[in-house]
């Protein structure tokens, strides 16, 4: 394991740090293949019951993508291209797990921008400060957000909201993130922690072994709902032979308006 990250294990919490402050927690294949490894352990270890994930300083969660390695990429050796190439298939993103089955808590302390607002979007509880900022800016570059934050996005805020910023790639401010539906709770950067630290209290408190259980049932149910829904067709039967339809749009007497026995309604 390299800098690029913390991990601390307290009172049955894995607290996991984007630490890369300078390029504002913007994700490169060392940052990525160990928050997968992170990720792992939280999923593995039954002393863990929950997580929550930040990013390092007061100016970003994650901004996504790390673009200035890409330009590194091009002039690399075939080993460093080999090497990043293990990490990448080595490494599951939290937004690729879909049937995580602890509870994530995204601690969101500045700029959440495309990779790292999918990061957000696959958390179960999303705590902000006042002046965080959340997008998917790809479409500003010639892109989209294939880390399913175009999924997610209209799913968790709705198709309209969403469509305008999948489109447009403008930012979200926190406050109107909590309007959509999308943040649980926006405070001062001051009480981010102490508010975080309220939430993970309240969850352990009914997180005993049984009872977790029970949540963790719960939240995969939820998580193995698919966007779409498949109704059957519709089949009509045909009138038995020799019975009266009586329930047909035909046969029905309009208000003040009655029929004799044998006339026909009209349409």
């Amino acid at each position: 394991m390299t800098d690029v990250t913390n991990f601390e294990i307290r009172d049955r919490v894995a607290y996991i740090t984007l630490n890369r402050p300078k390029a504002m927690n913007a994700l490169n294949p060392e940052l990525r293949w160990e928050l997968s490894k992170h990720f792992d352990e939280v999923e593995s270890n039954d002393e863990i019951w929950l997580a929550v994930v930040t990013g390092a300083g007061d100016r970003a969660f994650c901004a996504g993508a790390d673009l200035k390695h890409r330009a590194i990429e091009r002039d690399a050796d075939d080993e460093q291209r080999a090497r990043w190439a293990r990490m990448e298939a080595e490494t599951t993103p939290l937004n690729l797990r879909w049937h995580f089955s602890k509870p994530v808590i995204a601690k969101v302390n500045g700029f959440a921008l495309g990779g790292g607002l999918e990061l957000a979007l696959s958390c179960d509880i999303i705590i902000a400060a006042e002046h965080a900022e959340l997008g998917l800016p790809e479409p500003r570059r010639g892109l989209i957000a294939g880390g399913v934050g175009v999924h997610r996005l209209p799913r968790q805020i709705g198709l309209k909201p969403a469509m305008g910023y999948l489109l447009t790639g403008r930012h979200m401010p926190a406050s109107r993130a909590y309007e959509l539906g999308l943040i649980n709770q926006v405070v001062p950067m001051d009480d981010l922690d102490a508010t975080v630290d309220e939430w993970v209290n309240d969850i352990l408190r009914y997180a005993q072994p049984k009872r977790r259980r029970c949540a963790v049932s719960t939240g995969l149910c939820l998580k193995r709902l698919r966007p779409t829904i498949r109704l059957k067709p519709r089949v009509e039967k045909a009138p038995m032979p020799g019975k009266a339809r009586e329930h047909s749009p035909r046969n029905v007497n309009l208000p003040g308006r009655a029929s004799s026995p044998g006339q026909k309604n009209s349409r």
